[in-house]
């Protein structure tokens, strides 16, 4: 069985992603591309490497060109994605890659988007550890099961809450005080050409951005982590640096201990969280995740430290930002929606050099 497939924003960085990623899907067939200011060009003048779908030729994003699709990938701005899904069949299903349906507080997307507010979907990190009493680990996954509308997640965010999420789940840290510091690749900011992002700005320097609390996914980081088992006190000092490469996030997140906590249980409960899981994968002891090895790939990689004389634990988790921080995952949950196999066009190789 084939499911067609349309892609909103196929003409930017996230767009091109996902459909690099369709292109060789097994089971989705595009069908329909759609852009802004670059409709009624051909996609392959807009994305020359989509060789295989270089003769598709860019619509205008509108709700009438999406309509009538299996599947509708949304790749825009936040605050632009809301009204266009609200007219599509309840049967379609829609991944937004975007910021509009992730957070369930309206008070939390006022104070870091504003504008209108629009229903939260289900989130889509399926790795993501859920709160539960028994001791079986209940994740993410199964919010994402037969879902028609799925909130793709934010690339830092994925980054950071799978990360953390199995220290807090296993109550193992103190969520009061947790700090992330991300290198962040370019890509992350999107495609529109800015002065900031021009090479001769960004070659030879790390550019922090955000400071002081101010980053969009700091609520939706607190959101997993909440869904994680964190309490209400939960508190995220998160610093993104700019970095000079185009693909990957390498985040360092750090938390305190809870007394009596050891490294063997910290392995313990991330082995427990992550063992079965395919895309996310805890590297052994000695070990450092690095971004160049998560290139085009749709894992995060997570390797794990005990800072003694802090008593802090050190996690450092490696994506590429584009696929397991953006189109690979927003993919992965179609997948699992569809019930198709989760892995369906997704690779958790990388490429080197």
């Amino acid at each position: 069985m084939t499911f067609s497939v349309a892609v909103a924003g196929a003409s930017g960085y996230a767009g091109g992603e996902l459909l690099r990623i369709l292109a060789d899907h097994p089971e989705f067939v595009v069908k329909t591309v759609t852009a802004h200011s670059n409709a009624g060009q051909l996609l392959g003048d807009v994305q020359p490497h989509l060789r295989s779908l270089a003769q598709l030729t860019l619509s205008e994003t509108t709700t009438e060109n999406l309509r009538g699709h299996d599947v509708v990938f949304v790749a825009l701005p936040h605050g632009t994605s809301g009204a266009l899904t609200a007219g599509f069949d309840e049967t379609t299903l829609v991944v937004d890659c975007g910021a509009d349906h992730r957070l369930v507080s309206e008070s939390d997307w006022n104070d870091y988007y504003g504008g209108e507010f629009f229903e939260p979907w289900a989130y889509g990190i399926p790795e993501l550890p859920r709160a539960a009493s028994e001791s079986t680990v209940v994740k993410q996954r199964s919010q994402l099961t037969g879902a028609r509308r799925i909130a793709a997640p934010g690339c830092n965010a994925s980054a950071v809450a799978l990360a953390l999420a199995p220290a807090v789940s296993a109550g193992l840290v103190e969520s009061e005080d947790l700090v992330s510091v991300l290198a962040v690749g370019t890509s992350g900011a999107g495609k529109a050409p800015k002065v900031n992002l021009l090479a001769s700005e960004v070659m030879g320097s790390a550019n922090p951005y955000a400071v002081g609390g101010t980053h969009r996914h700091i609520p939706e980081i607190l959101q997993s982590l909440r869904t994680a088992g964190a309490d209400k006190r939960a508190s995220l000092s998160f610093t993104p640096v700019l970095v000079p490469m185009s693909r990957g996030i390498l985040a360092t997140s750090t938390a305190t201990l809870k007394s009596g906590v050891t490294e063997q249980q910290v392995r313990s409960a991330y082995q427990q969280a992550y063992g079965d899981e395919t895309f996310v994968q805890v590297l052994p002891a000695g070990q450092t995740a690095r971004t160049a090895d998560a290139l085009g790939a749709n894992t995060c990689l997570i390797s794990l430290a005990i800072d003694a004389k802090a008593n802090r634990l050190v996690v450092i988790s490696a994506i590429d930002n584009l696929v397991k921080g953006t189109a690979g995952a927003a993919v992965q949950c179609a997948n699992i929606a569809l019930g198709i196999p989760e892995n369906a066009g997704l690779t958790v190789n990388g490429v080197a050099p």
